[in-house]
């Protein structure tokens, strides 16, 4: 199978997940800089909408932001996932879908948050992506979305063991905030960093960008 097959990469998280779910599910206690920004965007949103998390995996950032009393659940293009983050969250509804068409109404949410959920689309469909997120999100509703910043694309053999076939694609700020901008969004803050502790994540640099549909299409 072609490793940019969505088929593909959905099969390879299926099979992943209880090792995916075992190795990250509790990793935001290790992460301070991305628990201060999603405590900030739920803040920013609070009593607007709901909040949908996309590529949503085990569910963790989705229980971070339901911890602040954020209106959220969670979609991911895995069933096998879906049923460890509803088995670890049964206060949080999540549901199958796909970013490149979003089963949801326009205008139905006031934030997405999508962690690394970009991470295996290829670059030529992520304007796509952006596109049904503006799509989705109510006026004056935010982004937040990170990714892995590089010009490479990593074809591991394997994860936690798992033979996979799925690529991960890195992608530089600028190009991203050119993309968002493109799709009618107004970028307000790029937060980069370093990797944490080698035991907490994979060593790569790190990108959060925040976001905003106008609230007036004259202003994109």
């Amino acid at each position: 199978m072609n490793s940019n097959d969505p088929i593909s990469v959905r099969y390879d998280y299926d099979r992943i997940a209880e090792d995916y779910a075992r190795n990250i599910y509790r990793e935001l206690q290790h992460k301070p800089i991305d628990r201060e920004l999603l405590t900030r965007f739920a803040a920013a949103i609070q009593g607007h909408g709901p909040i949908c998390d996309m590529g949503t995996g085990p569910g963790h950032v989705a229980r971070f932001l339901r911890d602040t009393g954020a209106d959220v659940f969670g979609l991911d293009f895995s069933p096998r996932m879906l049923e460890l983050a509803t088995r670890l969250n049964p206060d949080i509804n999540f549901r199958e879908g796909n970013m490149l068409a979003l089963d949801l109404k326009d205008a139905s949410l006031a934030g997405i948050t999508a962690f690394y959920a970009i991470a295996n689309i290829p670059a030529d469909s992520l304007p796509t992506v952006f596109r049904e997120m503006h799509r989705v999100l109510k006026p004056d509703g935010l982004l937040l979305l990170s990714f892995h910043i590089g010009n490479d694309v990593i074809c591991p053999e394997s994860l936690w063991n798992n033979p996979i076939s799925m690529q991960f694609y890195q992608q530089q700020p600028e190009r991203i905030r050119e993309l968002l901008t493109g799709a009618g969004f107004n970028v307000e803050e790029i937060t980069e960093r370093e990797p944490y502790a080698p035991e907490v994540e994979y060593q790569s640099r790190r990108a959060y960008v925040r976001a905003r549909k106008p609230a007036n299409p004259d202003e994109s």
